[in-house]
């Protein structure tokens, strides 16, 4: 990637989550929005349904983020209009590939960015992507993080990840993840969305879940 796209997505500030597990997909993320890595601008949700089976995380400006969730969710339901069935998620995954490619290579005085997390189910499985701020787009079999807060994320992952594990088990992970990097990453913070996609569909996690999780973790 180049030098000046992971300048841009330090500078914005987040941590996302990504995990695998035997029966479904999480995915979760903290809801800060700053201005240059530094002032707190707002709340916000950075985990977004795409499908009734498909998630996303993002990461980036959020100009950017807000135009091509539009493109893409018009894009996919023209196409299932023509090919009468739902997107596979590594069709979802390509789409924001090619959007967010064009959109980084577009000449302008203002540098677009954005990234995302492509989580979900379709007919063949469970499955989860990494879409690059760059526009390359890499399948992860077991967890995967992004934004600023993602080395100390890693940290949790890395450490208390096992094959197999339950849906739970993986909320309960994320969590610990998220919560570790919003202790140590200024640009992560203002508490934790998470949701995950199973075979019943996709679901939110409540905040007294989480907090909750968080309580039984200290």
């Amino acid at each position: 990637m180049l030098p000046e796209i992971k300048d841009k997505i330090l500078k914005t500030g987040t941590t996302t989550v990504g995990i695998v597990c035997k029966d479904g997909i999480v995915l979760a993320a903290d809801r800060r929005a700053t201005y240059d890595g530094r002032f707190i601008a707002a709340k916000m949700p950075k985990v977004l349904p795409i499908t009734e089976k498909i998630a996303v995380t993002t990461a980036g400006l959020v100009s950017d983020i807000q135009l091509l969730v539009k493109l893409t969710k018009a894009e996919l339901k023209l196409k299932q209009l023509k090919v009468k069935r739902e997107p596979m998620v590594k069709e979802v995954a390509n789409l924001f590939g090619s959007l967010v490619y064009q959109n980084i290579r577009k000449f302008s005085p203002i540098l677009g960015v954005a990234a995302f997390l492509v989580g979900g189910m379709d007919d063949e499985g469970f499955w989860l992507y990494n879409v690059d701020a760059d526009g390359s787009v890499t399948k992860y079999n077991d967890f995967v993080a992004t934004g600023s807060g993602s080395v100390v994320a890693y940290g949790v992952l890395e450490s208390e990840y096992k094959p197999g594990l339950s849906v739970d088990e993986g909320v309960k992970l994320a969590v610990a993840a998220i919560n570790a990097a919003m202790r140590r990453d200024t640009g992560s913070g203002s508490g934790i969305d998470v949701y995950t996609i199973t075979k019943d569909g996709i679901k939110h996690v409540i905040d007294q879940e989480v907090e909750q999780i968080l309580k039984n973790t200290k």
